[in-house]
């Protein structure tokens, strides 16, 4: 059975202290010293394995579970290792603290496809620290030469017969000094990673709902609190009256805060209901006339403009190609829509700060609001609850950081929740783009010339994250990494800031950028007269791990045979966090302009692996999440004012809408890369590729139009 726990560090290093008879192992960290002085008697350089008693393997994750089953691959790192019996594995959500900070992002944060990625060796050199202590253990105890001795499933055994499980040596090998520099298995040695049917340690959990994720969460005395905030985009209150808002039954407080007017009430409904009776005033200020239309013709002149170089091989301007082809791609504003709405549970206690949240990134979390609250961080709690979705939406600290500002000012414990309107309207979008090519072929058909300049808005200057000479690497990932073997490449960014607040969106530049390639790279192929899969792979032969996966892919879906009447392919490759992916969709398109996506073979490379199962599951929630943006994804702007607020507005791919996805896993030795991410970026050009086969029309503006097919 599996066991969710969120505790404060007091407590988890209390709880450590009590399991007598453990062994907490880990590899050395910065600061790690303090939970082996907390927790003695009880060994622990560092706290990512509790060894029990009782046999129990407990793995503390610092990492976010949102679905994307980290839960599962940090304790299969550990046990593979370790030799544990998966059986007997459970894992704790750890607590907020720097020892539990990822690698990739030098604090305690998830996201960017980077669990397994960061925690490759780190988590195997703890479990086979501690296999080699409870090895020496046992020889000790049987006074043999640990040499001597194999593990298997949570026992020590050697060749005499004699063999104790873990649980019996967990209190003796605590006691022994940690091994410097531990050997790590081969891969043909696994006998957990990499291979299928391995089960998820939270389903029994989510399935009998005993998980707690955000909104769960319940503390004595709670109000729950919304907000409500300009409809334009930086608008401010200018006054309002909260008289029939206090009369309705439940509303406790009605506080004016910095992001808007918040109404405090003894649950959601009663809050909602005086949120509804505020007579707010709103100084609409400089956006009222801000709209996509506008935003769109800004884009379209600095894409006719030079712009800041990010990538340069050859020279484009003294090309000479015998063909030209030209074209601009756009793609809009995305919201996250991830199911459990923003929320979080904050209790400020004069000197101390706790807060419950659904978070990508307690550690950020954590000092953003040590800044907020001029508040020592140690004197801030984040308990990281299981996350109904995230996609980067719950890296952002908005909810964070009013849920604590509104429990200081109202002097109790709050729920902050958005409404499914609030957060859509929220400002932390997918930045829109445009793209615009020129591409040249040779007399023979051979690509010679391929020139890009986007212009978009910066992520991370939105996230205050610095720029690499002027240039936001967010914002051309996708675009610089062009694989194809071309003389003459030129990559431009014009960056174009607005009103609108962008944000990371599920594989982040990628998304758009790869669409926008993966497409114009069609259309060079089309000029040059010659099969998709044929002049990509043409190209590809110093990118031997895109062109693996575009072979895999085309052969899986038959690529070049016969197809059902009126269905056409499409295929697009990428790489993104270190992954490969390549698709090939099979549409058709009706004669009213209806696009139907029947089948979508997704052949990946992601290195090493961990678990099949969570892969390949992980490239079908890619693609459909890529499909809801492709046929229903738009944010759009009037009056300076979000167009849309619910599923109404911004719908999401229903079951009827849904293909037949086929995912297939390129073995591999290298370095393991992302894979929550990586399967989307194809998706979108694969299809409109297809679009193309079936109807000669190209489609450079997303989401899908189907009334711009039906003349088609």
């Amino acid at each position: 059975m599996t066991l969710i726990i969120n505790e404060s560090r007091r407590g988890f290093l209390k709880a450590s202290a009590l399991a007598g008879g453990g062994l907490i192992v880990g590899f050395v960290l910065p600061g790690a010293a303090r939970f082996a002085a907390a927790a003695a008697p009880v060994f622990s350089p560092n706290a990512f394995l509790r060894i029990g008693s009782d046999n129990s393997v407990t793995v503390l994750c610092g990492l976010s579970e949102m679905g994307q089953g980290v839960h599962t691959a940090i304790p299969m790192l550990i046990a593979e290792e370790l030799d544990a019996d998966w059986s007997k594995i459970r894992v704790e959500q750890a607590p907020t603290d720097a020892a539990f900070k990822n690698p990739l992002f030098g604090m305690q944060a998830t996201g960017g496809s980077s669990a397994v990625r960061g925690h490759w060796e780190p988590m195997r050199k703890a479990g086979a620290t501690a296999r080699a202590m409870l090895v020496q253990a046992a020889a000790k105890e049987w006074k043999v030469d640990a040499a001597s001795c194999r593990t298997e499933k949570g026992e020590v055994i050697h060749p005499s017969g004699q063999r104790l499980s873990y649980g019996k040596l967990a209190e003796a090998a605590g006691k022994l000094a940690v091994p410097s520099v531990v050997t790590l298995k081969e891969p043909g040695a696994f006998r957990i990673l990499g291979k299928g049917g391995t089960r998820r340690v939270d389903t029994a959990a989510k399935v009998t709902g005993k998980a707690k994720f955000g909104m769960d969460v319940q503390l004595p005395g709670m109000l729950t609190a919304v907000i409500a905030r300009s409809p334009v985009i930086g608008g401010k209150v200018a006054s309002f009256n909260a008289d029939k808002a206090k009369a309705v039954p439940g509303v406790r407080q009605i506080l004016s805060i910095p992001t808007g007017v918040a109404v405090l009430a003894d649950g959601y409904w009663a809050a909602k209901k005086g949120r509804d009776l505020l007579a707010i005033q709103w100084d609409e200020g400089a956006n009222a006339s801000l709209s996509s239309d506008s935003i769109r013709a800004d884009f379209l002149e600095a894409v006719g403009k030079p712009a800041l170089v990010a990538r340069k091989d050859g020279d484009v301007a003294a090309a000479a190609p015998a063909r030209r082809i030209q074209a601009t791609y756009e793609a809009p504003y995305l919201a996250h829509a991830c199911m459990e709405p923003m929320n979080c549970s904050a209790w400020f206690k004069g000197d101390a700060l706790e807060v419950w949240a659904s978070t990508q990134a307690p550690g950020l979390n954590r000092s953003v609001l040590s800044q907020v609250l001029s508040l020592a961080e140690e004197k801030i709690t984040v308990n990281t609850q299981y996350l109904g979705g995230g996609f980067g939406r719950r890296f952002a600290q908005d909810f964070v950081i009013d849920a604590a500002v509104l429990s200081k000012v109202a002097g109790a414990p709050v729920k902050l929740v958005y409404s499914r309107e609030d957060d859509t309207q929220a400002l932390f979008y997918r930045p829109a783009a445009i793209c615009k090519f020129e591409g040249g072929l040779d007399d023979k058909g051979a690509p010679v010339l391929f020139s890009a300049r986007s212009a978009s808005s910066s992520i991370a200057l939105a996230a205050q994250m610095p720029l690499t000479n002027g240039l936001d690497s967010f914002a051309v990932e996708g675009i610089v990494q062009m694989p194809y073997a071309i003389a003459n490449v030129q990559v431009e960014w014009a960056q174009k800031e607005t009103p609108i607040g962008v944000w990371f969106w599920r594989s982040v530049g990628h998304s758009q950028n790869i669409y926008f390639v993966e497409s114009f790279i069609d259309e060079m192929a089309a000029l040059a007269g010659k099969d998709p899969f044929e002049f990509r792979r043409s190209y590809l032969d110093n990118a031997p791990r895109y062109k693996g996966v575009l072979e895999l892919v085309a052969a899986k879906a038959s690529w070049g045979k016969s197809l059902p009447k009126g269905h056409f392919h499409g295929i697009a490759v990428g790489e993104s966090f270190g992954s490969y992916v390549a698709e090939v969709a099979e549409v058709s398109v009706s004669t009213s302009g209806e696009v139907r996506v029947h089948k979508v073979v997704c052949a990946v490379d992601c290195g090493m692996t961990v678990n099949p199962d969570i892969i390949k599951r992980q490239m079908e929630s890619s693609i459909i999440y890529g499909m809801s943006a492709l046929f229903h994804g738009r944010i759009s702007i009037k009056g300076g004012r979000i167009e849309q607020g619910n599923f109404d507005q911004y719908p999401v791919l229903r079951m009827n809408e849904a293909p037949k996805v086929e995912v297939h896993i390129v073995p591999s030795k290298e370095a393991p890369g992302g894979v929550g991410e990586p399967g989307l970026p194809p998706l979108a050009p694969a299809v409109v590729n297809a679009v193309f086969a079936a109807t000669g029309k190209r489609l450079r503006t997303l989401p899908i139009d189907s009334a711009s097919l039906k003349q088609a």
